[in-house]
């Protein structure tokens, strides 16, 4: 009996024939030892200290692989698991190196033999419920306080400290002396019972990011409620990104939209209250209030000054005008003591457009934007504050600087919550998808590393499913000749090349990383 309309048929191999499906996963594996992820699993997380069942590092380590592979729930381990020629390696690596009093050890973690290569789905949320603290549980669902963020246990803390690690060597491999700290949140939509909803209507958890902009990895994250402001104790976690950065690090630049825009940032960046770092630039969006655009209405016409953009070479206008307005807000005239900053004013026109059908009153003019009438012409208006000098950058330079971060900080949300396992949580608890959250992060910061130093340089602007169509989801066979594995393609593959150039950098990145710890 024919299976389809087509003339092919499907069949099970009638044997262990070492087949994979993830001819590519193999790559991060070796990455993962020269940075010595393990190492820094074992160093921070003490979930697993008995001497029976899966390790710390082997539970972390298949939620990042399941994270880069496609997976986006635990149960999906169970298609990792049934990869024989992925698995074949994954157990070899796991040995790769030890001793044999350690090997010894880990073979007498299973009272049986243990027969899988990566933990059950079961014994994964086991794992994660190790991450979720029910005792700050019961205070957040119990809170009157809108914005209540549970207090992370040393678990978590663990997680953070992994990232960390892995910015340190990274920045040592690749290194930058200036980092651009580029704060965002975004909002993940779920139906879990605990969650909160969001200003947009919908239930949510909504993270806030710090991205390092010359890196083009995530420095730091919070997880949070969705009913918890974006602006929420952004101080406090700039604070902690700040002591994430390696030590080679010199100086900091923060760029922010106007969830930013919080006085007492603006002012421990202005006045260098940092020990470390001391005075630290940064352009931030300015709500745009009632007193605001009265500022920006004294401003004479002849100060606007056109917005260019270059394209091929060649300036071009954009039809954006920018203007520095002479503004201080209400908050900061109560002090003689207080910074005063620079701000700038960028206004667009609004051409006028035909009656939309169906809508009646006041409706007809609601914009999701801040507008203004100038000598009775319609603009939308965008507002800046920053604490770098007039000689040191010109307004239209500000205002291009500022606006780099929101394309890419898009684009690295849509990659955690589309092309990695941010948008799908696994639990009800808190404490379990702050987890899975973090997880998901260590996977993307891997990803990038992968990018930035053993794929070619065309492959640092990759999305993840050009990654995997080209890097990682590769069909190969694993054979054993003289007790070595052999990961064999097929004849002529393109990605071959791909494979052997990518060890080849990796091995050389062997001698140069500061293993943690």
């Amino acid at each position: 009996m024919t299976q389809g309309v087509l003339p092919f048929k499907y069949e099970e191999e009638k044997s262990n024939s070492g087949m994979t499906a993830l001819a590519g996963l193999p790559l991060y594996l070796d990455l993962a030892e020269v940075i010595g992820l393990s190492k820094s699993i074992q160093k921070h997380l003490k979930i697993r200290t008995g001497s029976q069942g899966w390790t710390d590092t082997q539970v972390v380590l298949a939620i990042v692989l399941l994270n880069l592979a496609g997976g986006d729930c635990v149960d999906d381990l169970k298609i990792l698991e049934a990869d024989q020629g992925f698995c074949a390696i994954l157990d070899k690596t796991e040995i790769h190196g030890l001793k044999r009093k350690v090997r010894r050890a880990l073979e007498r973690r299973w009272r049986k033999e243990k027969k899988r290569s990566v933990p059950s789905p079961s014994a994964v949320f086991r794992y994660l419920s190790k991450f979720h603290d029910a005792k700050q549980e019961e205070l957040r669902l119990s809170s009157d306080v809108k914005a209540f963020i549970p207090r992370h246990n040393e678990h978590l803390k663990g997680l953070r400290e992994i990232n960390k690690d892995m910015c340190a060597g990274l920045n040592k491999a690749k290194p930058q002396t200036t980092a651009t700290l580029d704060m965002d949140a975004t909002l993940a939509e779920t139906m879990k019972k605990a969650a909160r909803y969001c200003y947009k209507g919908f239930k949510s958890y909504q993270p806030l990011n710090v991205w390092w902009h010359e890196q083009g990895i995530i420095l730091h994250t919070e997880f949070r409620d969705g009913n918890v402001p974006a602006g929420y104790e952004q101080l406090k976690i700039f604070k902690e990104a700040l002591a994430c950065l390696p030590e080679n690090v010199k100086k900091v630049k923060l760029r922010s939209d106007t969830a930013g825009y919080q006085h007492e940032l603006l002012k421990y960046c202005e006045i260098g209250e940092n020990e470390r770092f001391g005075r630290i630039e940064f352009a931030i969006g300015c709500n745009v209030t009632t007193a605001f655009k009265t500022a920006v209405v004294q401003v004479p016409d002849l100060e606007w000054r056109p917005i260019h953009k270059n394209e091929k070479g060649v300036k071009i206008k954009t039809g954006s005008e920018w203007a520095e307005v002479c503004f201080v807000p209400n908050e900061l005239c109560h002090s003689k003591d207080t910074p005063t900053y620079r701000y700038i004013a960028k206004r667009q026109r609004l051409e006028e457009q035909p009656p939309l059908p169906g809508i009646e009153g006041p409706k007809q003019l609601e914009f999701p934007f801040p507008t203004m009438e100038m000598q009775e012409k319609k603009y939308k208006v965008f507002g800046v504050v920053t604490n770098i000098k007039y000689t040191d950058m010109k307004g239209e330079t500000i205002i291009h600087w500022l606006h780099e971060r929101c394309g890419k900080s898009e684009e690295i949300h849509a990659v955690m919550k589309d092309d990695l396992a941010g948008g799908k949580f696994p639990s009800s608890d808190f404490g379990v998808n702050a987890a899975w959250w973090w997880m998901m992060i260590i996977s993307l910061n891997l990803n990038a590393m992968m990018k930035n130093l053993a794929l070619a340089p065309i492959m640092a602007v990759k999305r993840m499913k050009a990654i995997r169509y080209s890097v990682i989801n590769i069909p190969g066979r694993v054979i054993t000749h003289s007790r070595r594995l052999i990961l064999r393609l097929s004849q002529g593959h393109p990605a071959y090349d791909l494979f052997v150039e990518a060890r080849r950098r990796i091995a050389k990145l062997n001698g140069a990383w500061a293993p943690p710890g």
